[in-house]
């Protein structure tokens, strides 16, 4: 599957095709300037609170192309710092979702590794629970499985269900096209005439 074409479009505009439960919640937010939008299949890792061992191990599991989606359980410890997303980004993993925060942001800035969560710390998480990575989590207050199509900007988080990708794709492909294709000026006179129908 082509991944790289579902950043295509925008978060905004997979709200179309999708429900709520599809789009993570405003508190995961890209954590440098200008991050390029990202799309991928996600690697999903949960972490025990206080520690960062299975992010760890996921950079060295996930294929080529993923996106690593992390539940660290806590905001009070980092899970990844400079030199680990480095080490993500030469591997080839397009970037990252953390729900929990991060560290040497500074260094992840300047190495242009594309990272969303909710917020820096300083304090690094430890290294005790060697548990299972790539299994169904909850992020961002919603679910994700290994597979699902992640796609990321500054307008937020979009988790799009795997064996519906394709389909939720090409539905916002259309929508996008037809509304490319009307100029403002009609949209604006079909917004208000939506408005008025309802205060008849």
């Amino acid at each position: 599957m082509d991944y790289k074409k579902f950043a295509d479009f925008s978060p905004c505009d997979y709200a179309g095709p999708l429900k709520r439960e599809s789009f993570m919640d405003s508190g995961i937010k890209e954590l440098w300037t200008g991050i390029p939008r990202i799309s991928g299949p996600a690697f999903t890792v949960e972490m025990v609170a206080g520690e960062n061992l299975a992010l760890h191990r996921a950079i060295y599991e996930a294929p080529i192309g993923s996106i690593i989606v992390a539940q660290s359980n806590t905001i009070d410890y980092s899970v990844i710092g400079g030199n680990v997303a480095l080490i993500a980004k030469k591997r080839g993993i397009t970037g990252f979702v953390i729900d929990g925060t991060v560290r040497d942001i500074a260094e992840i800035r300047e190495n242009e590794v594309a990272i969303f969560g909710r917020g820096v710390l300083p304090m690094p998480g430890g290294k005790k629970n060697a548990v299972p990575v790539n299994v169904p989590i909850k992020a961002g207050g919603i679910s994700v499985n290994p597979g699902d199509i992640i796609v990321a900007d500054e307008e937020g988080v979009v988790v799009i269900p795997k064996d519906k990708s394709e389909e939720i794709y090409e539905k916002t492909k259309s929508n996008v096209e037809k509304e490319r294709a009307m100029s403002f000026e009609q949209w604006a006179s079909n917004h208000k005439e939506k408005i008025d129908s309802f205060y008849k």
